[in-house]
């Protein structure tokens, strides 16, 4: 598929935009069976890397645990929908699983990703979220307050109540296999899934060069897992970035929300 100027200006305008069927059925397949067996191999060590959520189960350090997740992370046009917000300059900055407990009470507060706002370079972060389900209005799909990447606000400074429903906010669904690329300075936050079943999703989250990485992938990656990725992919990963090194080997590990 080729990127379009309505995605480029829904992306600009409101914050985000929707790829829908963007997976096809046959990459969908594969990440969907490989999130599976590592959610069972890993058990209850799942995401320990990075951080734990109650109410939902993650994984994280994708790019080591399968060749999916390399694919994922540089296709072409959501590397060019997240240029398209952060300029030429930018890093994976982490890639986890995210799977929001059935019958839970799962919901985000509204926040930025980070806890970042765009300064005088402009924006820092830009997050894709691949869904491995259906996303619905009842199974814990994204809510978003369309614009607010442009008001250079935090939700927890001018909301009363983070958690709270928002009079402007909408849910963002899709079919699974779709994926939504957004401005990650847009408030956002995961709702409460009220069916039966998980809904698993993937975050691949991009950040500027200058910016310290979420995960610090020279670190997590095994060797052979760095000898075997190309150049195109070490350049994304920042695996042979001096000034990655020293911003991410003591900067890495904030998030949005979690703690």
């Amino acid at each position: 598929m080729m990127v379009t100027d309505t995605q480029r200006r829904e992306l600009a305008d409101t914050g985000y935009t929707v790829l829908e069927d963007y997976m096809g059925q046959a990459m969908l397949d594969r990440m969907r069976a490989r999130v599976d067996q590592l959610f069972a191999e890993e058990g209850e060590s799942a995401g320990s890397e990075f951080r734990r959520e109650e109410n939902a189960r993650r994984l994280a350090n994708l790019v080591d645990k399968g060749e999916v997740f390399c694919e994922a992370i540089g296709r072409p046009e959501i590397l060019e929908l997240v240029e398209s917000v952060l300029g030429p300059e930018f890093k994976l900055s982490s890639l986890n699983v995210r799977s929001a407990n059935a019958d839970s009470s799962s919901l985000q507060p509204f926040h930025v990703d980070m806890g970042l706002l765009p300064d005088e370079k402009g924006y820092a972060v830009c997050n894709c979220v691949w869904m491995l389900d259906d996303f619905t209005p009842e199974n814990g799909s994204l809510r978003v307050i369309p614009g607010s990447h442009l008001w250079g606000r935090k939700p927890q400074d001018v909301l009363p109540d983070v958690y709270a429903t928002h009079p402007d906010e909408i849910l963002v669904t899709g079919r699974a296999g779709t994926v939504a690329v957004m401005n990650a300075h847009l408030w956002h936050g995961g709702t409460a899934n009220r069916t039966r079943r998980e809904r698993r999703a993937l975050h691949a989250f991009y950040c500027r060069r200058d910016i310290p990485q979420q995960q610090y992938q020279k670190r997590l990656l095994r060797r052979e897992t760095q000898a075997g990725l190309n150049g195109e992919l070490r350049r994304l990963l920042a695996l042979d970035d001096a000034l990655n090194d020293e911003l991410s080997a003591a900067g890495s590990g904030q998030s949005g929300f979690l703690r």
